[in-house]
């Protein structure tokens, strides 16, 4: 028992408060996600036959897997993550082409899941974790040649861009909206002058504007969206509508959990998409507010790590995750408030889904790994000084006793 202490004690000297604040604000998230999934899921999952626990069994499966790769994750050096880079961005896009071989599977009009057997995978979150992984090596590697456009272009734009031009591809704008973001954080925080990123985002700007209307079903979203009349009720509007109806029958402090009527097959994607929706009717404005609030949080623990380092690759790489996940919560968050039109983005840590959770966990494990290497040099330089000053002032005090004995003063006055 004494050596499990220990040991225990000796696997968590090194953690900072930045550790503990993004560690636990995660396992918060991720407990209320699960409490929400089982509230939210209960009644389509029976009328699937998979009974009231069956979409919760799956997603607290996923948890169970989830948390412990987090923590093998964050003790992992970041050499660890430099040297298998590129690799795991090309593995990454390898599985994500499978999405257009037999293994696709076609989910609500966007081509971007592999199935096989009754398993079900999205390869774009896993080609996010590489991308946020890669930029961070490549922008370290190139860090003394940022202020050259040319280095800036090669190898990000053929690499990066065609990543996202894959997930493009199965029709997932929504995903590639994210994924862009995330890029363009990592060049952010990398410290590229933004007049070099205009060009880019004005271009990309234009061909998420193309590919929005190449899409019936998203230009019916969209022109309905900017209407504002909600004329098609039973069709179009029907999600947006009764995710309305639904934050509005919550009120102040929510109906109670469990008891949504939204989640009665009215509210399609309930679980997922439209979790924030149940939220807000079973928690009521206070229970929004409360997640609000924890992604704030999340926010605060993902700048405190980047100001607590100068190595760029902790830069980029926790920049690029802090976009990706409080920027798709703000999408989704949006999304349910009637802000932005129906792009089919989950709220992350707290919708349902096994691949977003996994790969969402695995890069706040590279995260922590980040907050954890920080703590160790910074411990290292501290304790470096205290030895310093301590021979200092040994020196200091031999020299003091040898001038005593002596009987020479230390210092004369003329």
């Amino acid at each position: 028992m004494a050596s499990a202490r220990i040991s225990l004690g000796q696997v968590f000297t090194a953690e900072s408060s930045n550790y503990f604040l993004l560690l636990g604000t995660t396992l918060f998230l991720v407990l209320l996600g699960l409490v929400m999934v089982l509230s939210s899921s209960s009644i389509d999952s029976f009328t699937q036959r998979q009974g009231f626990f069956g979409v919760f069994s799956k997603q607290g499966l996923f948890a169970l897997i989830g948390i412990p790769l987090m923590l093998v994750v964050s003790r992992l050096p970041i050499r660890f993550w430099k040297r298998w880079a590129w690799l795991a961005i090309f593995f990454a896009m390898g599985v994500q082409l499978l999405v257009f071989t037999p293994l696709g599977d076609e989910v609500g009009g966007n081509l971007n899941w592999i199935a096989i057997g009754g398993f079900t995978f999205q390869p774009s979150e896993l080609v996010k974790l590489a991308l946020v992984v890669w930029m961070g090596a490549i922008l370290a590697k190139k860090e003394a040649l940022l202020g050259r456009l040319g280095h800036v272009i090669v190898p990000i734009l053929p690499v990066a861009g065609g990543a996202i031009l894959l997930v493009l591809l199965g029709g997932d704008l929504g995903t590639v909206m994210i994924m862009a973001g995330l890029v363009f954080g990592a060049l952010f925080f990398a410290g590229i002058k933004l007049r070099m990123l205009a060009i880019p985002l004005i271009v990309g700007s234009v061909i998420a504007v193309v590919v929005a209307f190449s899409s019936e079903s998203r230009t019916t979203r969209i022109m309905s969206f900017f209407s504002g009349t909600n004329a098609d009720y039973e069709g179009t509007d029907w999600q947006a509508q009764h995710g309305e109806w639904a934050l509005a029958g919550g009120g102040v402090f929510g109906v109670g959990l469990g008891n949504s009527r939204a989640k009665w097959s009215w509210l399609p994607a309930a679980d997922n998409d439209y979790i924030f929706a149940i939220i807000g009717e079973e928690l009521g404005l206070v229970g929004a507010i409360v997640v609000l609030l924890l992604f704030i949080v999340l926010a605060i623990a993902f700048v405190r790590i980047i100001r607590s380092t100068s190595d760029m690759f902790s830069k980029v790489v926790t920049g690029a995750v802090m976009v990706w996940l409080i920027g798709q919560a703000f999408v989704n968050i949006a999304v349910v408030l009637g802000v932005l039109p129906v792009l089919g983005v989950p709220l992350p840590l707290i919708s349902s889904g096994g691949s977003a959770l996994l790969t969402t966990l695995a890069a706040i494990g590279v995260v922590l790994s980040i907050a954890r290497e920080n703590a160790l040099t910074a411990g290292a330089a501290a304790a470096v000084a205290r030895e310093d000053a301590a021979a200092a002032a040994a020196a200091g005090s031999a020299r003091t006793g040898r001038s005593a004995r002596s009987g020479v003063p230390l210092v004369t006055r003329r």
